[in-house]
């Protein structure tokens, strides 16, 4: 971790569709931290503990790391100077220039 940044525990949902639309929400009962959705041409994400909401067409920028956590578990390459790991039933997404990073791992 680096110094001066926080971890925060919490529950991910993630779901997909055959139409490429994704959602997936971090939640830390009882309040959702990100909400973000995607379709093949559009995306946005929430932030409702902040007031905050970003949208726009096109691939997402990528410092929204939520958006490309369902991208990945679907088997496709991490964008450019990322790093994804998964073993064991563990993962991290990890953008390698920013330090920002998810890791969890998935039940059923």
């Amino acid at each position: 971790m680096e110094h001066g940044k926080g971890e925060i525990a919490g529950e991910v949902l993630v779901a997909s569709g055959g139409d490429a639309s994704t959602f997936v929400q971090f939640t830390k009962t009882p309040f959702p931290f990100v909400i973000a959705r995607s379709t093949a041409s559009r995306w946005e994400v929430q932030f409702p503990a902040q007031n905050r909401h970003y949208s726009g067409r096109g691939q997402p920028p990528k410092r929204l790391i939520w958006l490309y956590l369902p991208r990945v578990l679907a088997g496709k390459p991490p964008p450019r100077n990322w790093a994804w790991h998964d073993k064991d039933g563990i993962w991290r997404l990890e953008n390698l220039a920013s330090g920002e990073r998810l890791e969890g791992y998935f039940t059923r």
